[in-house]
C-alpha cells in the first residue's frame, strides 16, 4: 500500500495480486511511477524467471525490475484504464480514462514492449481479450493508433514499428 493510501495491493480474481485505487483518479493523472534497478540489455533476465516477469521495458535495451513498490503488482488488460508514459526520464502509469476508488489499476503491457522476446497468454477477462500478449507492432493498427493517440506508447516502442 502507498504512504498515502491512493493505492492498494490486494488479491485479484484471476491474476493474483494486483494494483487498487485507493481514491478516484482523473483522465490524465499520475497514478505512480515505476521503481527498481535499471538492467541493461535482456540477456542479463533469464527467460521465464521472477525478473523476466516483473521488468518493464523503458528503452531500446533498458529495464525497470521489481522493487516490492505498486508496480511490481500492476496487471494486464485488454481495455486497460491506465496508459504507461516516460515523462521527464521517469516511468508512469496515467490514467487513460477516469478511475473510481477501488477499481483496479491496469495497463496493456503491449504498449511497453519492443523486443521481439517475451510473450504471454492473458486472461484478463475483458470482452476484447485479445489472448496473447506480445510487442506493440503485433497489435491491429486501430488499437496501436488509439493508445499513440492517448499518449500511452513510449517513443521507443513507436520507433519500432517504423
Amino acid at each position: 500500500m502507498s504512504a498515502d493510501n491512493s493505492l492498494i495491493i490486494k488479491q485479484t480474481k484471476n491474476n493474483g495480486k494486483g494494483v487498487f485505487a485507493g481514491r478516484d483518479f482523473n483522465k490524465g493523472e499520475e497514478i505512480f511511477q515505476f521503481t527498481g534497478p535499471i538492467i541493461r540489455g535482456n540477456e542479463n533476465i533469464a527467460p521465464d524467471s521472477y525478473l523476466d516477469n516483473h521488468c518493464i521495458q523503458i528503452d531500446k535495451d533498458s529495464y525497470i525490475g521489481p522493487f516490492g513498490s505498486p508496480d511490481d503488482f500492476i496487471n494486464h488488460s485488454c481495455k486497460p484504464n491506465g496508459g504507461f508514459q516516460i515523462k521527464n526520464n521517469r516511468a508512469i502509469i496515467a490514467a487513460i480514462r477516469d478511475i473510481k476508488d477501488g477499481e483496479e489499476i491496469t495497463f496493456d503491457y503491449s504498449t511497453s514492449m519492443a523486443e521481439n522476446r517475451y510473450e504471454i497468454d492473458c486472461n484478463c477477462g475483458s470482452k476484447n481479450c485479445r489472448k496473447r500478449i506480445r510487442d506493440f507492432k503485433y497489435l491491429p493498427k486501430d488499437i496501436q493508433d488509439y493508445y499513440i493517440k492517448l499518449g500511452a506508447v513510449p517513443k521507443f516502442v513507436i520507433k519500432s514499428i517504423k
